[in-house]
């Protein structure tokens, strides 16, 4: 059984755009569609928390940083054969005040964790796939979350160049998910169809990766 540790944010968590249920169930939410497509021989492991950043502690929403907590889900789940990275749309919000440059550095960090975590004599590097967010809706500005506006949007859908280019140096996956989702009724958060399709994407990637 291949292990899949999926770690990332609140569009991996499964937060609801239309906040009833707040969460979207199992089936729904890409993580839990990616085990359906991917079957028993791989064990897709959740680890998605809203508000998770790359590197950055948030003063409104603290424990969130991913550099933090890394090491503990790798420490927790490890021996794991990849690692996908869902992570940057946090990164963007307007007090942070980083560059796409900057967020892509602590994308970096992240992939320096994977790549030298001590995961025991017997188990070796897991594969890593870098994924850059969704954009934001037209209507960011509007929406319920005041930590990000126009510029924060600005500089999500600038991302994916400057991952890819980190995919690229550090021999790693790359997948864009805005070439196959967006923003649900919030602006922010998928909806089950945006859900469904990363989860097909990803999967696609998977089955390259361990055919």
């Amino acid at each position: 059984m291949k292990s899949i540790l999926c770690f990332g944010d609140s569009n991996t968590y499964g937060s609801n755009p239309d906040g009833s249920p707040a969460r979207h169930p199992y089936g729904v939410r890409w993580t839990s569609r990616l085990q359906q497509i991917l079957g028993s021989d791989f064990q897709i492991i959740e680890e998605g928390m809203g508000g998770r950043t790359t590197v950055w502690e948030d003063p409104l929403e603290p424990g969130r940083c991913g550099l933090t907590f890394l090491p503990v889900a790798l420490q927790s789940h490890k021996p794991l054969d990849l690692v996908i990275l869902s992570l940057g749309t946090n990164d963007c919000k307007s007090f942070f005040g980083a560059s796409e440059r900057v967020i892509a550095r602590g994308m970096s960090r992240l992939v320096e964790t994977v790549k030298r975590f001590d995961y025991g004599p017997d188990a070796g590097v897991p594969k890593i796939l870098i994924v850059s967010p969704i954009h934001m809706g037209e209507e960011i500005s509007h929406s319920i979350f005041e930590s990000v506006d126009e510029e924060s949007a600005r500089k999500a859908q600038q991302l994916a160049p400057f991952y890819k280019e980190i995919a690229i140096k550090s021999g790693c996956e790359f997948l864009d998910a805005s070439c196959v989702a967006g923003p649900g009724s919030d602006q922010l958060h998928m909806d089950g169809a945006g859900h469904k399709a990363l989860a097909e994407a990803i999967a696609a990637v998977i089955n390259t990766l361990f055919k």
